[in-house]
């Protein structure tokens, strides 16, 4: 094709690019308003159904077909027989009161599960006479019905809610139980489509701003970012909608900050090194070609290296993590696509005067500067004295570096991930904490929520006995006919257990709230004991759900952190064309990964003061941050490679690190912001993401790419890239 025509066809490549970016940002922002009707944030709908809390609950339904959401409405403060008339009316009003929101015009009393939906919600006192319950049990389809942006569940809780308020009295009224949590987990993740996606994108801007000094192009890459994201929602919409993933609004919002971090880290490493070449080719179409080219192989392997990590969580058992993988894998790639598609057509899009882009420093085109072999470890910059210092005393460097780390790595063991109970998920106080606290203060907080035991009918009296001797066990009784329609036990003196199948059901309530960490350790507990009378015999429960969840992540520990390690090492094989120096990257960034940890354990238990940390946190960090935290020792050691087939390794590597210094520093410090904004979520989960990843780019960007890879390399020598050393000079 002649240069004439590429001169004519160049324009209209732009425009159909642009407007097809267009077209798929109009989709995508329809759809993402959607993504919350097919979130699942139920923790029992992620565990795999070999779960033994997941069996359990199918047996649970042939027991009491007309399952429900308990929301237990505590009220403290109760000095009289007046305050107990003030909750009865309460309650009165409360089942009358149309739901908000609610287009057919329901009351709450619609939508209660038998037999509260037959005859009105009892006042039950505590026996120290200073409390109150009443239980508002919705039937299990009602909570998870779809009404306008939101789900009924939640709509009918603030409903109750608001009906307490309209009381205007003196006493202290909470809704807690599955159904306050619920509502209120709903909530904090109602900022996730507006308030986190804003939080993000205005910290990136702010920090495009101070790198680029320019008005336009930050506003270039956060518009590719935020195009990127539309057609990430489009494809994960579709696999949830389709029932393929089972999203919950932690992937959401995870998924949201990998995608503007990702794209914005790939436009910055594009950008800089098309700048380069506007400094030796005139046309700006040349340059950008050029710039392609060679950020091509460094971006894709950055790319793939994340795409194939978030996909081996594939192989968890848990549903939650599972979806994340496939989220997170479409999100990378639209930020790939995006940025090697989208933002070269708007780095274009001023044609001859292309330059503009970057006003008000505009990068100068110096003739017979192209092909300069000028060493950039020699100037007077802060990266090209990094580099040589480095380069000056790499084993003193390298061994600084990992003994730095390794003193942090030293605290791991003190982290604590043996799980959170209900209560303990969130950042600032909500309603149904507090609500726990008075219900634990003043009941038998785990009477709600029983553990569930499931044993053949001949070992019902075994079964009972076994569970009555497990500490942290208030009371055990066996499930009859008239328990099973909502009685209270002993309702029916001399009533024959419910028998099903041959089974029969034991409840025991647990002195804890079924939600807390304290109630999984009963479950593993009544397990031990009853597991012996037989192989029938199950545990489950809300109780055994948070256990079996706490399993899952360990089994899935063991088998997804190897091969993320053995799919990041191939790749790095593939793209270095080595062995030893993918084995110093991976190496490198375990231990990075250990002193992260130990620094986050630090923070957590002296500083936050968190009460400990979900199962999955340390498993989706190590994901993150290796996988993440290799991309930019890939962006440092393609280019050192680049330079070492000319120059020789060391000498490779000390220029490598003075030309990429600056930008992979960017994109480090842009990541890390990005991530830390999951911290406006008011979830304890997200937040601790936020720090550990955060913390783990920025060790990632400061210590590991800029002093302890580089100094091994160069310690190394010529060696570090066995068994294909032939094409590198001595």
């Amino acid at each position: 094709m002649s240069t004439s025509s590429r001169a004519w066809l160049r324009p209209i490549v732009i425009v159909l690019v642009i407007a097809g970016w267009l077209a798929v940002g109009g989709a995508g922002g329809q759809t993402f308003g959607k993504l919350s009707d097919v979130q699942e944030n139920d923790a029992g709908a992620f565990l795999p159904s070999s779960a033994e809390s997941t069996r359990a609950t199918d047996l649970q339904a042939d027991f009491a077909p007309a399952s429900a959401v308990p929301g237990l409405f505590v009220v403290d403060g109760i000095a009289s027989e007046g305050d107990l008339a003030v909750v009865e009316t309460f309650v009165q009003a409360a089942v009358d009161t149309p739901i908000e929101g609610d287009e057919q015009g329901r009351t709450v009393g619609d939508v209660l599960a038998p037999p509260a939906s037959e005859q009105m919600p009892q006042v039950v006192p505590s026996e120290d006479g200073e409390a109150a319950l009443v239980t508002f049990s919705v039937e299990s389809e009602a909570v998870e019905e779809s009404v306008g942006e939101g789900a009924l569940g939640e709509l009918v809780a603030e409903t109750v809610r608001g009906a307490w308020a309209d009381q205007e009295s003196s006493l202290n009224g909470h809704l807690t139980g599955p159904l306050g949590f619920l509502a209120d987990l709903l909530e904090a993740f109602a900022g996730i489509d507006g308030i986190l996606l804003v939080v993000a994108l205005s910290v990136v801007l702010v920090i495009l701003v101070i790198v680029y000094r320019s008005p336009v192009l930050p506003l270039l890459v956060l518009s590719t970012a935020l195009l990127a994201l539309t057609g990430a929602i489009l494809g994960v919409y579709a696999l949830a909608d389709a029932g393929t993933i089972t999203l919950n609004g932690q992937a959401q919002g995870i998924m949201f900050i990998l995608v503007v971090g990702a794209t914005t880290d790939y436009a910055l490493l594009l950008v800089a090194r098309y700048r380069e070449e506007l400094v030796r080719v005139e046309s700006p179409y040349a340059a950008l070609a050029r710039a392609w080219r060679r950020s091509l192989e460094p971006i894709a392997a950055s790319a793939g290296t994340v795409i194939l990590g978030l996909l081996v969580l594939l192989l968890s058992d848990l549903k939650s993590n599972a979806a994340l993988g496939p989220a997170g894998a479409l999100g990378i790639s639209a930020a790939l696509i995006a940025a090697l598609t989208l933002l070269p057509a708007l780095l274009l899009i001023g044609g001859r005067r292309a330059r503009g882009v970057f006003w008000p420093s505009l990068p100068r085109y110096q003739a017979g500067q192209d092909n300069a072999d000028a060493d950039p470890s020699q100037g007077s910059g802060f990266w090209p004295r990094v580099a040589r210092t480095v380069d000056a005393r790499p084993r003193r460097t390298w061994i600084l570096a990992a003994g730095g780390l390794l003193l942090f790595a030293a605290f791991l063991p003190t982290f604590k991930a043996s799980g959170l109970g209900d209560q303990d998920v969130f950042t600032v106080q909500v309603d149904s904490v507090q609500g726990t606290e008075v219900l634990e203060e003043h009941f038998d907080a785990g009477a709600a929520s029983p553990i569930r035991i499931f044993v053949p009918a001949e070992q019902a009296a075994a079964a009972l006995d076994a569970a009555s001797a497990v500490e942290g066990v208030e009371t055990a009784y066996v499930v009859t006919p008239s328990i099973a329609e909502g009685a209270p036990p002993g309702a029916v003196p001399g009533e024959e257990p419910l028998e099903v199948d041959g089974r029969v059901s034991v409840l025991a309530v647990t002195q804890v709230a079924s939600s807390s960490s304290e109630a999984a350790d009963v479950v593993q507990d009544l397990r031990d004991a009853v597991h012996p009378l037989g192989e029938d015999v199950l545990v489950g429960g809300e109780a055994a759900e948070q256990l079996d969840t706490q399993l899952t992540t360990q089994r899935d520990t063991l088998i997804i952190v190897p091969t993320i390690l053995a799919v990041i090492f191939i790749v790095l094989v593939m793209l270095l064309r080595s062995v030893v120096a993918p084995l110093v990257i991976v190496l490198a960034n375990i231990l990075s990964y250990g002193a992260t940890l130990g620094l986050s354990a630090i923070l957590f238990n002296h500083v936050f003061g968190f009460p400990g940390s979900d199962p999955a946190v340390p498993l989706l960090a190590f994901v993150f941050l290796v996988a993440l935290g290799i991309d930019y020792s890939i962006f440092l050691m393609s280019r050192a490679r680049e330079e070492s087939l000319i120059h020789g390794t060391r000498e490779g590597v000390r220029r490598s690190l003075a030309v990429t210094g600056g930008v992979i520093t960017s994109a480090g410090i842009v990541l890390a912001a990005t991530f830390a904004a999951l911290g406006v979520i008011p979830l304890i989960f997200l937040a601790q993401i936020a720090v550990i990843v955060s913390l783990g780019v920025l060790i990632d960007t400061f210590v590991v790419r800029s002093l302890l890879v580089p100094g091994l390399i160069m310690d190394i020598g010529r060696g570090s890239w066995w068994p294909w050393v032939k094409r590198i000079p001595n």
